[in-house]
């Protein structure tokens, strides 16, 4: 679906722009033209490869979607795609930003996703100066965009850990911890799988050899670059300490299981001793065998109750009990 189509000069915005008359403001010298569609059809990306030229294997690509984030190069032109990344009722939804641009044109094409980007194109035409620098600047504002909505995730997965930490050292609540620990590390894994693949791709949008469309907008890439830096370094970071609360959490387990193996051991040992007395003098005489006189029941009683009740508080000081 077509969100909107749009014609720019000189950072200024011109007009709205019918997809038939595309090509007619693509030859105006210093005119872009930025079109955006949301979900689209396969008929609707092949009308923009007619008006764009755009290479087949990136069409292919934003048509089917399920890319890895990356950036390639056709010619003169860039095709990116970059994950976007939303919360809803704790759950991560993944879309996907599929990013088309050269000197001429931009097109963003967005699949699976709820997230707008109407607020990108208003922020470009607020800053007229830094529009001027052309389709570059739109593409960096768009990235830029889809980065800085990853830290309210990243601050949501880092609020859940902090929970599950603080109840970690709760009885009773080591099986439910677990699942919530592994299902925050699979949340964490999403993320990173948006974020390492395309630092590793901004990363040669400056210094060395970028290509020729990006060459006056390379410190806006790299500030690009340190966010997406910053966030995978965070995202490290609650994997390592996932990693350490799954251990804590399961040598707290391990505890309270030896705890209760300690508790079985200690009354298995005292009723292991009236066992063996009782087995030894027997209890089915009038007389109590070798002690041939009429206490000699109530004695035998007495004498294991005094053994268990030692035993009990050698145990209980012992901590085994």
């Amino acid at each position: 679906m077509l969100i909107n189509c749009v014609a720019y000069q000189e950072g200024k915005r011109m007009c709205d722009v019918p997809v038939a008359q595309i090509s007619e403001f693509l030859s105006r010298p210093g005119c872009f033209v930025w079109v955006a569609l949301r979900d689209p059809d396969a008929k609707e990306l092949e009308q923009m490869q007619h008006e764009f030229g755009l290479h087949e294997l990136a069409v292919e690509d934003a048509h089917h979607g399920h890319q890895r984030p990356k950036i390639e190069e056709y010619g003169d032109s860039l095709f990116a795609v970059v994950h976007t990344i939303e919360l809803d009722d704790g759950e991560l939804l993944v879309g996907e930003l599929d990013i088309f641009v050269e000197e001429r044109y931009v097109l963003s094409v967005r699949n699976r996703s709820r997230q707008s980007f109407l607020g990108v194109r208003a922020r470009c035409e607020r800053e007229p100066h830094l529009l001027k620098q052309g389709t570059a600047f739109v593409f960096y504002a768009l990235m830029d965009a889809v980065v800085d909505r990853y830290f309210p995730v990243l601050d949501a997965l880092e609020t859940e850990l902090e929970t599950i930490e603080e109840e970690i050292f709760n009885k009773g609540s080591e099986r439910a911890n677990i699942e919530r620990l592994y299902e925050l590390k699979r949340k964490v894994t999403v993320l990173k799988h948006a974020v390492a693949p395309l630092m590793e791709s901004v990363a040669k949008l400056y210094g060395g050899r970028v290509p020729h469309i990006c060459i006056n907008t390379q410190e806006y890439f790299r500030d690009v670059y340190d966010h997406l830096y910053r966030i995978n370094t965070s995202i490290d970071a609650i994997r390592d300490t996932i990693g350490t609360a799954i251990q804590v959490n399961l040598s707290m387990v391990a505890i309270e299981e030896s705890e209760v193996t300690k508790r079985l051991a200690s009354w298995a040992a005292i009723f292991a001793v009236a066992t063996a007395f009782v087995g030894i003098w027997g209890m089915n005489f009038s007389y109590m065998p070798e002690l041939k006189w009429h206490y000699g029941y109530p004695a035998a009683l007495v004498f294991i109750a005094v053994v268990c009740g030692y035993l009990y508080l050698r145990f209980k000081k012992a901590g085994w009990l």
